[in-house]
């Protein structure tokens, strides 16, 4: 069932959990996360950064391929189509493809560019009804060419852009994209209280969930954070399910060079993380 992401994070911020946002790759990809969002009973986001959307062959493609088989697999739970880390231009494009969520990425432009662009989008998406994510402060690593230091959000410039009309903010508090450096000093959660206080209702995203221990995790949604992104994660359990299928020989037996066959030990990974991550969200049975 294919929604805007409002009113799943509304009632996430509620109810004091999180919405897994799992980014999607290809055809894989989205039956996995779709798949298990079902058995779970669990509100999910599939999230599609510029390149993946690239890769897939356009942002229309993506969107014709989630609406078909979201009602081919007889998908009963909420579901949201969501552009990651979108620019300006990409956010209108998946406008016009038929998403039902965007996020406008602003966090490298001076804040009041940042504000006067996501202030534009946040008419667009609405009067479309979409939802519309914005970010302050940058989200450390590096993903699909947008590149961050990891700098903290000022509360107060997280304000001024919630204030704009938008649905969920991401606000950096130390969190990065990729794997975790092993002195990483964790995420500022002081700064995630500051911002809070100052957003109010608003629900919070956090990025760059691979990684994030799961104590932090937890305390991350206690403080506010209903939107969690996980991408890397399915990534690695993905590549490290089919390097063992492949080093087992197991494409070599029969016709197990079969797509269907070489791909799917790595469809199951994703799967089988997919729920962990649900279940650590506290989203299982919110749908």
């Amino acid at each position: 069932m294919l929604v805007n992401a409002k009113e799943m994070l509304d009632k996430a911020k509620a109810g004091h959990y999180a919405v897994g946002h799992f980014n999607i790759n290809n055809l894989e990809w989205t039956k996995s996360i779709l798949l298990t969002a079902e058995e779970e009973k669990s509100p999910v986001i599939l999230g599609v950064s510029e390149g993946a959307g690239k890769y897939m062959a356009g942002f229309l493609v993506v969107a014709e391929m989630v609406k078909a088989m979201d009602k081919s697999l007889g998908i009963t739970v909420p579901v949201a189509l969501h552009l990651d880390h979108g620019t300006y231009d990409g956010c209108k494009k998946c406008v016009e493809a038929g998403f039902t969520s965007i996020m406008f990425d602003g966090s490298s432009l001076p804040i009041d560019e940042n504000i006067e662009k996501t202030k534009e989008l946040v008419e667009l998406a609405h009067k479309m009804g979409m939802s519309i994510e914005a970010e302050v402060g940058a989200i450390g690593g590096e993903e699909d060419g947008v590149i961050g230091m990891g700098e903290c959000a000022d509360p107060d410039e997280c304000k001024r852009i919630a204030d704009l009309g938008i649905d969920f903010l991401a606000a950096g508090i130390g969190n990065i994209h990729g794997v975790y450096p092993e002195n990483w000093k964790g995420l500022q959660f002081d700064v995630l209280a500051k911002i809070q206080e100052k957003v109010g209702a608003m629900p919070l995203v956090l990025h760059g969930g691979t990684g994030i221990p799961d104590d932090m995790i937890k305390k991350a949604i206690d403080l506010g954070v209903s939107k969690i992104n996980v991408n890397t994660e399915c990534q690695l359990v993905f590549a490290a399910a089919t390097r063992e299928y492949i080093e087992a020989g197991k494409d070599k037996a029969g016709k197990g060079f079969d797509p269907r066959k070489l791909l799917a030990p790595g469809a199951e990974a994703i799967k089988a993380k997919v729920k962990e991550k649900i279940e650590l969200f506290g989203s299982n049975g919110k749908a």
